[in-house]
């Protein structure tokens, strides 16, 4: 008689649970922990490639230590991160771990427009083939970025929606930290600038006409 209660209890306690969103909660969860995994291997594959790229630019252009230097600096802060699953419980962790991301982003475009001045190195098939490993692995950050930012968002929805919410906050089921720029791939995109064509010359400013000339006496040369 005993177990028989038990056991309906137990299931009454289960259709509750998942009337509640509990189940909800669980899978999403589970989506944001796959999501963010991949976010972290892509991110990960852009900063082995970094020492590469900066040796071989080093190659053509040593005189650029400042922007070799600002991407390996970069480098080194997002390496200091320690990104693990349960940085996605953390707001403060979570903004540090963008930050030196979009830190790296940025040293990586100032590398990239640095570059435009050596056709060199342009040319070397060992940088064009670190360059597209790059453009590559960019366009996986942003892809893996856009899930976890799907998977977030419809997890923080069940976080905060009624009834679902009460469950949340029974379980300990907290909102997840968000990517702050949905498109980090576009703001890394370095602007185009064309090295080979000089800037137009300002044109010349009028002369003031001499003292005691008659209005239209005076004209600017090559003008009649």
């Amino acid at each position: 008689m005993i177990r028989r209660i038990l056991a309906m209890a137990l299931v009454a306690a289960t259709v509750l649970l998942g009337g509640c969103g509990y189940n909800t909660l669980q899978s999403t969860d589970e989506q944001i922990k796959a999501a963010w995994a991949e976010v972290i291997n892509q991110y990960q594959r852009r900063a082995d490639l970094v020492p590469n790229l900066v040796e071989t630019v080093k190659g053509f252009a040593a005189q650029e230590q400042q922007v070799l230097l600002g991407v390996t600096n970069a480098r080194a802060k997002v390496g200091a991160i320690q990104a693990t699953p349960e940085l996605v419980n953390d707001p403060q962790a979570f903004a540090r771990f963008q930050a030196a991301q979009g830190e790296l982003s940025s040293a990586l475009s100032r590398l990239l427009v640095v570059i435009e001045r050596y056709p060199e190195l342009k040319s070397d098939a060992n940088f064009r083939d670190l360059q597209a490993q790059l453009e590559g692995t960019e366009n996986r950050i942003a892809v893996a970025r856009n899930r976890y930012i799907k998977a977030v968002q419809q997890y923080n929805v069940v976080v905060r929606q009624f009834p679902s919410n009460l469950t949340a906050m029974l379980f300990g089921f907290k909102e997840k930290p968000q990517f702050t720029v949905e498109n980090e791939k576009e703001i890394a995109r370095p602007p185009k600038v064309d090295f080979g064509k000089p800037a137009p010359a300002p044109a010349p400013a009028p002369k003031p006409a001499p003292p005691g000339s008659a209005p239209g006496e005076y004209s600017q040369p090559g003008t009649k």
